[in-house]
């Protein structure tokens, strides 16, 4: 492969490159072409052997194997389980391309072929058909490096689902170890029709803050509730009260949740056990509203602590992730690469319009102290004729973490590989 990509005659090349310049998503599209099959294989093995986060063994030795096929110098164990995979080719900029790569914990229920073999866990929000996208990308980027100039840096994060992963990279070193980035890429599936590619200037996630609260009491037996401090009712106040912070006290305009996702609490019927805990997700977009919540929420948890007369409760932060913000002037660069070749395919949202409720651990690596401006692409993976029998019979077309969540590969790995490589040739492309 090497020697016969120096030996084609330059009266072939000049008008292949012209015609890439002109209109890269030919070429892009017949490299992927050559290259479906594989890509499929893949993305049906990675559905098939899902694994949660900072489990990812496997997965991170299939993405490190196939890296290093594509001549890309890779390290493994990076974050625990994350892959840095680079590719010089001159000088240029660098451009990081993320993909995330743990699955959830959620029993399947889609009933394909190639439905998860491990009871319990489920690829249930597409990080499979990222990997394809990635995966493409970079055998596009690898065999056509005249179409760019620079160094990439391919990652595989683990943790994305949690908030955790990309904190554990940079912690491990991802911007000192290896060439720091000055562009950042990822891209996330969604229910959208496959092809369909939105990029969404300014602010495109929430901020998310996930805690667990400790409600602690006196236990005893359940027939005499008068000689215990009883740490479920506490609770159960709080779940209820918390809300008032956002009926309340929250601007009418502005986004703001409070979601207690997880209660847990006592062994037995007749029992008042010692403690309630609780666990927590709160997401905004402001930073006001932001501080409003998580005040709001431990004054209320002591308020409540306080008029059964209980001990203060304990506050534990699980995690902390700013909104995640497109850069504006990468999104223009991006927009005025990728519109020519995909043309109505293309969504471009002002920064004027709302984000969407759910977080995204890439906004670690782009936040406002990295200094590293990033482009998040929201990308459809699902068959039109399934999108059109959903809308047929008023039935919900199953969303990302839903045991339904079933893209198309046939259709959607081009798709997003190709926008995925459009992006790095609008950060580091001739």
């Amino acid at each position: 492969m090497k020697i016969a990509r120096f030996i084609i005659p330059l009266a072939v090349l000049l008008p292949a490159l012209a015609q890439a310049q002109d209109n890269p998503r030919t070429l892009i599209d017949a490299e992927l072409g050559a290259r479906q099959a594989g890509l499929e294989a893949v993305y049906r093995d990675l559905h098939a052997h899902p694994e949660t986060g900072f489990n990812e063994t496997r997965t991170a030795a299939l993405l490190a194997a196939k890296m290093r096929a594509l001549e890309f110098d890779v390290t493994e164990g990076v974050g625990r389980t994350g892959v840095v995979a680079v590719l010089r080719n001159g000088d240029g900029p660098v451009v990081l391309v993320r993909t995330d790569m743990d699955a959830l914990p959620v029993t399947e229920e889609t009933g394909l072929d190639y439905a998860s073999t491990t009871p319990g866990i489920m690829h249930a929000c597409g990080h499979d058909m990222h990997m394809a996208w990635w995966l493409g990308a970079a055998e596009v980027l690898s065999a056509r490096r005249e179409l760019w100039q620079g160094t990439l840096v391919f990652i595989g994060q683990p943790a994305e689902e949690g908030l955790r992963g990309a904190l554990a990279m940079l912690e491990d070193g991802l911007y000192t170890r290896f060439p720091r980035p000055d562009f950042a890429i990822a891209a996330h599936s969604s229910n959208a029709p496959a092809g369909q590619v939105t990029v969404k200037d300014g602010t495109v996630a929430s901020a998310s803050d996930g805690w667990e609260i400790t409600f602690h009491g006196r236990g005893g037996h359940g027939s005499m509730p008068s000689q215990t401090i009883d740490p479920v009712v506490i609770a159960a106040r709080f779940v209820t009260d918390v809300q008032a912070v956002m009926a309340r006290e929250r601007p009418e305009h502005a986004f703001g949740v409070i979601t207690v996702g997880s209660f847990q609490a006592g062994t037995a019927a007749n029992i008042i056990p010692e403690q309630a805990v609780l666990r927590l997700s709160l997401r905004s977009f402001d930073p006001a509203v932001r501080t409003l919540l998580n005040e709001g929420m431990m004054r209320v948890a002591r308020g409540s602590a306080a008029m059964a007369g209980a001990p203060e409760p304990t506050f534990t932060r699980l995690s902390a992730g700013a909104p995640l913000v497109n850069d504006s002037a990468l999104v223009a660069r991006a927009a005025g690469v990728l519109g020519p070749p995909l043309g109505d395919e293309l969504t471009v949202i002002p920064a004027y319009m709302p984000g969407v409720p759910p977080s995204e651990d890439f906004a670690f690596l782009v936040a406002p102290e990295q200094s590293v401006p990033g482009l998040f692409l929201n990308i459809g993976a699902y068959s039109p004729d399934v999108l059109a029998r959903h809308a047929a019979d008023g039935s919900p077309v199953p969303a990302n973490h839903s045991p339904q969540f079933a893209p198309d590969p046939r259709l959607a790995i081009a798709p997003g590989a190709r926008a995925l490589t459009l992006a790095v040739i609008a950060a580091a492309g001739n």
